[in-house]
């Protein structure tokens, strides 16, 4: 008969990291889906960063699977989503362009990857951004993909257990 700790070790760890700075307009896009999702998901380690890449690589540790959300700035327009498989090869740089966070998103995952810390399964949902600037509020195009999003991470990650 297994315990309750013998079934936690055994089921994966699935993470959601949410990425974002709520205070620069469409970066506040990842942290708005963490808040989505949790009135979705009960049992999901739901987080918030910011991004910065020690803090990413410090939240992948020990998961199975991450699903990672963060809004991009590619010259698309605002609030188109794009779903990338980081764990089947590296995401497109371009696609991230600039960073509000420095060391970009891509750049992490790929020292993940160099570091054996790439979770086996990892997903990214970037959603494009059209302003950044300080104090400013969300667009409504990405504020609409917020909730696409999140009822999509619920699909994936539902199919995954």
């Amino acid at each position: 008969m297994s315990t309750g700790a013998d079934r936690a070790r055994e089921d994966p760890r699935i993470i959601v990291l949410c990425i974002g700075n709520p205070d620069r307009g469409d970066d506040a896009a990842g942290r708005a889906v963490a808040r989505a999702l949790r009135a979705l998901l009960a049992d999901v380690d739901i987080i918030e960063e910011e991004g910065e890449a020690t803090r990413v690589l410090a939240r992948l540790e020990g998961a199975d699977a991450a699903f990672i959300v963060d809004a991009c700035f590619s010259g698309a327009e605002p609030g188109e989503i794009r779903r990338f498989d980081a764990s089947a090869g590296p995401i497109p740089r371009a696609a991230f362009g600039a960073s509000t966070h420095g060391f970009g998103l891509a750049e992490a995952l790929e020292l993940a990857r160099a570091l054996g810390a790439l979770p086996s399964r990892c997903v990214v949902y970037a959603i494009e951004g059209g302003t950044f600037d300080i104090c400013a509020p969300m667009s409504p195009a990405v504020a609409a993909a917020v909730d696409i999003v999140a009822n999509r991470l619920r699909t994936d990650i539902l199919a995954n257990n």
